[in-house]
């Protein structure tokens, strides 16, 4: 009996030092991206205005590092809160635990160098070699022309410091595991000239994440056969529900009886001050939208990517909207 005692002991022993063993490996070699390159960004004025352009009206950083009004149509981003960070996305949304965004204004910024920023913007890992949860589109980020990530970067140094300490993101077990294999290095693509219309339209679409919305998916994968579909869910206070549209080219669900000049007319039109500030009661139609953001893109940016969702694969797929459900 003592024996058997003590071969248990020494298998939990065991056990437990593979347990740690195994538990200080994974932290010390994830995520596996290595130093932040060691880069300094001339802050042209050419560099300046691109990214202030990509940073307002494509990228959707603005959209979720800044401070959103959602007492009015599509949350106008409150003036003078650009970049200070803290909007809350936690597991209402259907997140995997509770993730902010990050203050990204020189009060927080202002000690990374351009590499630290580059890195944690196009590979997904903070100053500190910490992981960051993929709602930064990091993966999307680290395949565009590296260009116009070194413009951003070169617009967000420009931004007013707002002191907003943000708190640490919480996520879930296994996420907390998890997030740290998903950093990869970048891949940076040239972007293609504005005359190759539909290829420069994907570029533009993919930068402006139209994908993660307007693609429904499970746990993070994309549903196979619903590229651009829409039909995801944000679920809002009061029992609200709101869901993607489908921008597929389908003629009866989809977009594909819209002309070009309707494409753009309808972001010119909703993102005119008059929409945005439109006051939002308690059970109205409401959206996360920011049409006040897409819509300040360029006619030539936003019917490129008209020209390229016309040739994507139609889907049938009726989506209702809005709903609400009281339980």
């Amino acid at each position: 009996m003592r024996r058997f005692t003590k071969i248990l002991k020494i298998l939990f022993i065991t056990l437990f030092i593979l347990i740690v063993s195994g538990y200080i490996y994974f932290n010390s070699h994830y995520p596996e991206i290595g130093q932040a390159p060691d880069i300094k960004i001339e802050p042209t004025k050419e560099r300046i205005e691109k990214g202030k352009y990509i940073f307002n009206n494509v990228a959707g950083c603005v959209d979720c590092h800044s401070e959103r009004d959602f007492s009015k149509l599509s949350g106008p981003v409150v003036p003078g809160t650009e970049g200070k960070g803290g909007m809350k996305f936690g597991e209402e949304f259907g997140l995997p635990g509770t993730f902010y965004a990050k203050n990204i204004t020189p009060y927080a910024l202002g000690t990374w160098t351009d590499g630290e920023i580059l890195r944690a913007i196009t590979e997904g890992v903070s100053r500190d070699g910490k992981a960051l949860f993929p709602l930064m589109p990091y993966t999307v980020f680290g395949k565009m022309d590296k260009e116009d990530i070194y413009s951003v970067i070169a617009y967000i140094r420009t931004l007013p410091a707002i002191k907003n300490d943000v708190p640490a993101s919480k996520p879930k077990f296994p996420m907390n595991f998890i997030m740290k294999t998903i950093p990869a290095k970048n891949d940076f693509t040239n972007k293609p000239d504005p005359s190759s219309t539909v290829e420069y339209g994907k570029y533009m679409l993919e930068a402006a994440g139209c994908t993660d919305c307007h693609t429904p998916s499970v746990k993070g994968t994309p549903v196979d056969g619903k590229y651009m579909a829409g039909g995801m869910e944000v679920k809002l206070p009061g029992g609200m529900i709101i869901r993607s549209v489908n921008i597929t080219p389908d003629n009866e669900t989809g977009i594909g009886s819209w002309t070009k000049e309707q494409f753009i007319n309808t972001f010119k039109q909703r993102s005119a001050p008059e929409s945005y500030n439109t006051h939002v009661k308690p059970g109205e139609f409401q959206t996360i939208m920011p049409w006040w953001m897409y819509g300040r893109m360029t006619e030539q940016d936003l019917g490129a990517i008209y020209d390229y969702l016309r040739t994507i694969t139609p889907v049938k797929n009726l989506v209702n909207r809005f709903e609400i459900k009281l339980y």
